[in-house]
């Protein structure tokens, strides 16, 4: 692979994130008061967001989560309140107006992430996604996720960029 060829991607600009498929799911076994499954990825809605031990405003504030598009998985919900976890393993409540239903990624790894330019084993890199940095996720085929950032995009394989990973991450 060409390094020329690899751009990398920074972390400083989070691309226009897309929807992706079905978070519409309804869990049929245990169903929600949103009608959506959980465990759920969805990305924090603003860029001050108050992190609560408990589902309601009267509950201890934890801390203040302060990146806008930041990827969390929902694990509980209320009618009004979502239990998230997120890339760092904290668990905690934030209300529903907060949360989106766009999907993002971000990379957890200690270097930067190949992004490929196909959905398979051996494909060139297009691009590179650095360390901590967020890109938006297209969607997740066949164990393989398509992510787009800085106007770059590229596929990688499904669990390697935190919040494409189905079971629940926080325990």
């Amino acid at each position: 692979m060409s390094t020329s060829r690899a751009r990398a991607l920074t972390s400083g600009v989070l691309a226009a994130m897309i929807l992706a498929g079905p978070a519409a799911t309804q869990a049929a076994d245990r169903p929600t008061p949103s009608g959506y499954a959980v465990p759920r990825y969805v990305t924090l809605k603003f860029g001050k967001v108050n992190a609560r031990a408990g589902p309601g405003d009267d509950h201890r504030l934890l801390w203040v989560y302060r990146t806008k598009g930041l990827p969390v998985q929902v694990v509980a919900e209320t009618s009004e309140w979502r239990r998230v976890c997120d890339p760092e393993g904290g668990l905690a409540w934030v209300h529903k107006r907060v949360t989106d239903g766009r999907r993002a990624v971000i990379n957890l790894q200690n270097r930067p992430a190949p992004l490929y330019r196909k959905p398979k084993a051996g494909a060139e890199a297009a691009a590179f996604l650095n360390v901590r940095a967020m890109a938006a996720l297209d969607r997740c085929e066949k164990g393989w996720c398509k992510v787009k950032a800085d106007g770059a995009s590229g596929w990688s394989r499904q669990g390697a960029l935190w919040g494409t990973a189905d079971p629940p991450q926080c325990r």
